[in-house]
């Protein structure tokens, strides 16, 4: 983009950048590419399985948080191997935190999902003895 570019035209611009970024993520990164069909093939099940618009939007949400994530997770990665091939403990770091990143929106998918397949399908049948 050209410095002091505004509206339209920024946007436009902005928009191809991004999209050259998706294209760049699909191409290099196996970890996108599989995270992506997980999105596609979870996308319909959390919208016919939330209750309301809270939850369907909870339930996709944590799935695109996954690609927001990866997408960092592989941009961090690119810099650092751009700054040196040589193997310093701060890049490993750097690397693992990235990765530490991935896991944890991982997990916060099995949570959500977990937690409200739980209130949907289980939680309903099951009998508390006492009550």
């Amino acid at each position: 983009m050209k410095p002091g570019e505004t509206g339209w035209r920024r946007l436009v611009h902005a928009t191809g950048y991004s999209m050259a970024g998706l294209k760049a993520a699909w191409k290099n990164e196996a970890a996108f590419r599989q995270e992506s069909v997980m999105t596609l093939v979870l996308l319909p099940a959390g919208l016919w399985l939330g209750n309301g618009g809270g939850e369907r939007a909870v339930l996709v949400g944590s799935l695109m948080l996954v690609l927001v994530i990866e997408v960092i997770n592989s941009s961090l990665e690119a810099v650092v191997d751009r700054v040196g091939a040589e193997h310093h403990p701060l890049a490993g770091m750097a690397k693992d935190m990235g990765s530490a990143a991935v896991f944890l929106a991982l997990l916060n998918v099995v949570l959500v999902w977990g937690l409200i397949i739980w209130d949907r399908l289980i939680s309903s049948h099951v009998v508390i003895v006492g009550e």
